[in-house]
């Protein structure tokens, strides 16, 4: 039988991603990106975004460790969208000179 984990300081209702209970506009994948991306320890976290607490921090970073499938697909599909902006966008002249430049 499995059993359900409560995260205290987290959040989730329905389909919307998980988040902070106190600060809803904080989403786990928030969070946890920069733990991923750059190895940012909870004590690094904190000092990076003060108007966190140091247990909303790990709360983020325990669901994330229990719930790693669901954030992983949340970045992944704000990756591919950032990406399909990006494309969309045409290039800045200076951008295509310096390109030009670089690959001269």
């Amino acid at each position: 039988m499995t059993q359900a984990v409560a995260h205290p300081h987290i959040l989730r209702q329905g389909g919307e991603p998980a988040c902070l209970e106190r600060l809803s506009g904080v989403r786990v994948a928030d969070v946890v990106l920069p733990h991923l991306a750059h190895g940012w320890s909870a004590d690094e976290l904190q000092r990076q975004y003060p108007h966190l607490t140091l247990g909303e921090i790990h709360a983020c970073l325990g669901y994330y460790f229990d719930n790693p499938t669901e954030i992983d697909a949340l970045i992944a599909s704000e990756k591919k969208l950032a990406d399909r902006l990006r494309e969309g966008f045409a290039r800045s002249p200076l951008a295509r000179r310096l390109q030009a430049a670089k690959a001269s």
